[in-house]
């Protein structure tokens, strides 16, 4: 075959990864535990984990994060096991960042935990206001790091003589600067009419009355299959961290009769970056604007307990904590009957459900509307005739006790949410009736 026939491969190649994670005094997670989450998102990210190295300090050092002599090693380590990337398990400063960058091979790159997710994210975003929120935290964390681009106009500069008196090297320094600030500006412009869309479209619904749910959870806890297993839907679903990133939401009708909105939200993880919670603002306002949460938690995962501290700290951090909630742990298949015993003891009121083989689900169901009816009124109505969407209104969103068709309409004992009752008073009978 001549050399011009062969076909050459697009496919990016797998990059060798090296993780490093420093063991410090007062960690809520194990470094080992937080570094095989760490290597899960190098893996969701098309990454080949080769070594990980741990170091045991007592505060991290200001110019490098790690030991130079472990720096140096890890510099060996790059060469020997031909490394691509090295990934730190906490958020390197700029000047961290640049000074290992230099100790290490220059083909080597030198990441942390905050870039790794938000190239993750990156590759994730599907909408529009997806791909927005990640460009707009990508830029907020590109806007310090800038550095280095221009840097051999500031070595001509250094060395005096024509051309040293213009300051090359820190203008262009400032006009990219410039121009990541007017990139953030307008993203930012661009967000907010997102977000006020948003709103009217959330205050639609809430004007509707309809009992939003939304789903939350540590990623990858199955949030995404138990809303196709309670709404039929179809929505994506990968065996990877970060799966979903964009709201989905879908309509579940009760068994009681009630129409509620469920709502599948992004997932959560330990140390997500400030500025992701940020920049995800309207995403998350879905949560913020629900009447109930259901925080998913993986049954299997041995740091299950921890997970949903660190859910719990977000929902807290975006002003959620006070809304209902119902712990729902998931994948309780892969327990055997007594790690689901011990799990029901430990949790009384927590519900225990599969949503892969749709166990559990009724309870849970049932669950959920006890949860939307317990504000309800009870009360009697007579609904003229002439009032047709008023009568649908009432047998989707109330639960209908008795009814029946006299002359002057639809009479019905019902039980109503406040939103409802507020609609029908004006309709509601004596106690005669």
């Amino acid at each position: 075959m001549r050399r011009s026939d062969r076909l050459h491969s697009t496919k990016e190649p797998i990059e060798r990864a090296l993780l490093v994670g420093v063991e410090r005094p007062g960690l809520l997670w194990p470094v080992e535990e937080s570094l095989a989450e760490l290597a899960r998102l190098a893996q969701t990210d098309g990454a080949e984990v080769v070594q990980t190295v741990t170091q045991r300090m007592s505060k991290p050092v200001p110019k490098t994060y790690i030991g130079s002599g472990k720096a140096a090693s890890i510099a060996q380590m790059c060469i020997d096991e031909k490394i691509d990337v090295v990934i730190f398990d906490d958020e390197l400063t700029p000047s961290q960042q640049a000074n290992l960058e230099r100790i290490f091979k220059e083909s080597v790159k030198v990441i942390d935990r905050t870039a790794l997710i938000l190239d993750i994210f990156g590759k994730h975003a599907k909408t529009r206001e997806g791909r927005l929120q990640v460009q707009l935290a990508q830029n907020q964390y590109l806007l310090p790091r800038l550095r280095g681009m221009w840097s051999h106009l500031v070595r001509e500069q250094t060395r005096g003589g024509i051309g040293s008196r213009f300051g090359q090297g820190e203008s262009q320094l400032e006009v990219d600067r410039r121009m990541v600030r007017a990139r953030i500006n307008s993203l930012k412009k661009e967000l907010l009419q997102l977000e006020r869309r948003r709103e009217v479209q959330s205050k639609a619904r809430w004007d509707s009355g309809v009992y939003r749910v939304a789903l939350v959870g540590y990623t990858n806890a199955g949030k995404s299959t138990l809303l196709n297993a309670l709404t039929g839907s179809e929505a994506y679903v990968q065996d990877e961290l970060f799966a979903t990133l964009d709201p989905t939401t879908r309509t579940l009708d009760l068994d009681d009769g009630r129409k509620v909105t469920v709502t599948d939200t992004v997932g959560f993880i330990q140390k997500l970056p400030t500025m992701l919670v940020e920049a995800f603002k309207s995403t998350l306002a879905e949560v913020m604007a629900a009447n109930l949460i259901l925080l998913v938690v993986d049954a299997s995962d041995k740091n299950a307990s921890k997970e949903i501290d660190a859910v719990r700290a977000v929902l807290s951090d975006i002003g959620a904590s006070k809304i209902d909630t119902v712990l729902v742990y998931n994948k309780c298949d892969l327990l055997d009957d007594e790690q689901r015993s011990s799990l029901s003891l430990e949790n009384p009121k927590a519900e225990l459900i599969s949503a892969l083989n749709k166990q559990g689900l009724r309870s849970l169901r049932y669950r959920m509307a006890r949860e939307a009816s317990s504000d309800d009124v009870t009360m009697t109505v007579c609904v003229p005739y002439s009032k047709g969407i008023l009568m649908r209104m009432l047998h989707e969103r109330c639960q209908v006790i008795r009814e029946q068709y006299v002359q002057d309409g639809l009479q019905a004992t019902v039980k109503a949410d406040t939103h409802m009752a507020a609609t029908l008073k004006h309709y509601e009978l004596g106690q005669e009736a």
